[in-house]
């Protein structure tokens, strides 16, 4: 997983799924073998030399300027989150530029903010979905069915992108489960972009393209999605159905605040309030409040 075979890989991906018709480019009924742009009708569009697209794909021209990025950007109708993608990497493609990720942590602040959000929903996740901490609400609403001390022990912290591959439960949850799935796809595409020298990630990279063939699928389709906001559908062993928005509070180089909020007055408020008073019938309190975090 490196920057060049990364950049050459998301062009050639998006090049074949953008049809001429939906770019413009007119077939003259001519027979194609592949339904995709070709490349000199992508450098066209994208008023570059077809000679200099094509190095740009095959790894061999790496010094690409923002012009032309965007420029290929717009040929291959990418939104906000693809553009930044492709600028990542052509940046990680530089080996002057490659950046190794610092080790992450729940700070003091961050800390203050979950034990504040205690009736709401919370998971700390660093960049590659690690749960760094959760509040009660937050393990009882995402994964009630694991230890809730589990992110305290760094070799033990649950994975939400292994979670909703590989973990039964979890896929249960979700009653759309191939939208979550190409969501935590899509993020974890944007990460690699960011950083292509993670140990870690690629380690749950290859993880989950051994172990699950829909992971695989999806990762090989180069989609990238920044999961900002989002509602879900849940099926709660506990309390039922119940509709939430996942909103990321925090984004950048350290770690994600992920909440879920339900509508006032409806029916997923109900539950989840449910949720609240089961957790704190069945669950002692903790020392230290409501928090667990690593």
């Amino acid at each position: 997983m490196n920057g060049t075979s990364q950049l050459g890989d998301f062009l050639r991906t998006r090049r074949s799924q953008l049809r001429p018709e939906e770019a413009g480019v007119p077939t003259y009924g001519e027979r194609r073998r592949v339904p995709g742009l070709r490349r000199e009708e992508l450098a066209l569009l994208a008023g570059v030399s077809a000679s200099y697209y094509a190095r740009l794909e095959q790894g061999h021209s790496l010094n690409a300027s923002p012009e032309v990025l965007d420029a290929i950007a717009r040929a291959l109708r990418l939104d906000g989150s693809e553009r930044g993608h492709l600028h990542d990497l052509a940046r990680s493609a530089r080996p002057r530029s490659r950046r190794r990720p610092a080790p992450e942590r729940v700070t003091e602040a961050t800390a203050q903010l979950l034990d504040a959000l205690g009736d709401v929903p919370a998971v700390v996740l660093g960049r590659c979905s690690d749960v760094l901490g959760w509040n009660r609400l937050g393990h009882a609403l995402f994964a009630g069915h694991l230890d809730p001390g589990a992110p305290d022990v760094a070799a033990q912290r649950p994975n939400m992108a292994r979670l909703v591959f590989l973990d039964a439960h979890t896929r249960d949850l979700y009653a759309d489960w191939p939208g979550k799935a190409r969501a935590v796809v899509g993020n974890l595409r944007l990460v690699a972009g960011q950083y292509p020298l993670d140990a870690a990630l690629h380690t749950l990279l290859g993880e989950l393209s051994a172990r699950s063939e829909d992971f695989a699928s999806m990762w090989a389709d180069h989609r990238v999605k920044a999961c900002t906001v989002a509602d879900h559908e849940m099926r709660h062993p506990l309390v039922g159905s119940l509709t939430v928005m996942q909103q990321t509070l925090s984004r950048g180089p350290g770690p994600s605040i992920v909440v879920a909020t339900t509508a006032a007055g409806s029916s997923s408020r109900a539950a989840l309030d449910l949720l609240a008073q089961t957790i704190s019938r069945t669950a002692p309190a903790r020392s230290d409040g409501q928090l667990n975090v690593g």
